[in-house]
């Protein structure tokens, strides 16, 4: 029964079906091809051109370039900073050291004597001293008849006087000294009515 189904083939049929058979694989081999050809074209276009790749090294370039920028303007700025903190400590300190000879100078104002050229030796060579310390921004400070700040002065005595008020300075000892705001020397007081 079955032979009498089946056809018999001819040999052109058997032609026709050998060439249909390399036809139909031969696809499928250029499927794999055309795909595999197009999953390295995507890889090539995914790649980085020499030029993305010069954009981003430029890019890095000019971060790290702004950042050194950076970093060089805060180190300027903080040794400007501690520059003028230094120059004004020594400024300080010098002048701090100079300041027991103004007071000898003002000593020797105060003391009486009969020759006229010595005293205006002695005048003019104060004033020039206090010239001096006016431009190099020293100033005496001016406690007398106000209240006492343990910030600009140093009690040393009190004394007990009806006219002035309480805790008032009722006497310099010792003149105080200031460099801009800050104290290069305290004052000695005598305060009144602690």
């Amino acid at each position: 029964m079955q032979e009498e189904n089946e056809k018999p083939v001819t040999q052109e049929e058997e032609a026709q079906a050998e060439q249909e058979s390399p036809e139909q694989e031969q696809p499928v081999s250029e499927n794999a091809e055309d795909n595999k050809e197009e999953a390295e074209q995507e890889q090539e276009d995914n790649k980085p051109t020499e030029e993305e790749k010069l954009r981003v090294q430029l890019d890095e370039a000019n971060d790290k370039y702004l950042r050194l920028m950076a970093e060089y303007d805060n180190f300027r700025k903080r040794s400007a900073k501690e520059r003028l903190e230094l120059s004004a400590s020594i400024k300080g300190d010098t002048v701090a050291e100079i300041l027991p000879l103004i007071d000898n100078f003002e000593r020797a104002l105060q003391t009486e004597t009969a020759d006229a050229a010595y005293k205006s030796g002695v005048e003019m060579i104060f004033k020039q001293f206090s010239d001096m310390l006016t431009k190099l921004g020293v100033t005496p400070m001016e406690l007398e008849g106000k209240e006492f700040d343990p910030n600009f002065a140093m009690a040393v005595s009190t004394v007990d006087n009806d006219e002035l008020g309480e805790n008032t300075v009722a006497q310099v000892l010792q003149k105080g000294y200031m460099l801009g705001d800050k104290v290069i020397r305290h004052a000695m007081v005598i305060v009144a009515n602690p």
